[in-house]
């Protein structure tokens, strides 16, 4: 597989702010908990420039290896936080150390605790229904503010000019996107045009607030090991493992390369 991405640090991966971050395969991924990164989202919601965090796992850093646009989405990010527990291997191969896993439904119910009702939260993506059911959830539980909903079935350049108007439009400080592989590309693209303080691509994390979705029993996320449970016991995510295991020679690559520095 062709890459253009080789094995020393881009430069132009530097997350803003004051948050310290480390090199992990060429991203500078925050040595934040996720207690740390969701005050960092409350605080960012404050006001624009809109600004993009980044849950980072395996399966992107491997897409983005072939897609210039995707890896230019990372780097432009101004949070990235480590999500799969490959991520946090990665880093402990090079001798780096993260805190902890930041997963995107713990992150994202961290801070719907943190904003409460002053927390206004524009929730995309999913099935048709899925998002309304989440902002039903989020409103009982949390008692945030959903400013509006819309399902991640659009494709054509009207339907989306129309779902970017509406998110505008409903003036959130957060919008929640799962929007499936394309939810980071999607975000970046239209980032100007969509307005919002804080962006976050989090994948199936409406499924869960929704009910639609359960996670992983407790013990495998502990260590580490909801990835595995996941693949094995869905096949519709067996087609998954092959990227897995391209991010292992991916890591084992870079470690090679770095002992002849």
């Amino acid at each position: 597989m062709a890459t253009f991405i080789d094995s020393t640090p881009d430069e132009s991966c530097e997350s803003v702010g004051n948050v310290k971050t480390v090199d992990v395969l060429g991203y500078r991924v925050a040595t934040c908990t996720v207690e740390q990164a969701a005050h960092w989202v409350i605080e960012a919601t404050e006001g624009l420039p809109s600004k993009l965090l980044i849950t980072l796992n395996p399966e992107i850093v491997v897409r983005a290896q072939i897609d210039r646009e995707l890896h230019q989405t990372i780097c432009g990010a101004e949070l990235i936080v480590a999500d799969g527990i490959g991520v946090v291997w990665a880093a402990r191969r090079s001798g780096q150390i993260l805190p902890e896993r930041v997963p995107g439904v713990d992150l994202t119910t961290r801070i719907l605790e943190l904003g409460g009702q002053s927390l206004r939260v524009y929730l995309l993506g999913a099935e048709p229904g899925i998002a309304a059911q989440a902002a039903d959830y989020i409103s009982n539980r949390y008692h945030c503010t959903v400013v509006g909903t819309h399902h991640g079935y659009f494709n054509t350049v009207d339907e989306i000019a129309e779902v970017v108007a509406k998110v505008r439009s409903s003036r959130p400080h957060l919008l929640l996107a799962g929007l499936g592989e394309d939810q980071e590309l999607f975000l970046q693209r239209h980032r100007d045009a969509l307005g919002v303080p804080v962006m976050i691509g989090v994948g199936g994390t409406l499924d869960v607030l929704a009910g639609a979705a359960k996670r992983t029993p407790a013990w495998t996320r502990r260590v580490g090991l909801e990835w595995a449970w996941r693949v094995g016991f869905d096949p519709n995510r067996w087609h998954r493992l092959p990227r897995l295991l391209r991010f292992v020679r991916i890591v084992c690559t870079r470690e090679r390369s770095n002992q002849f520095l």
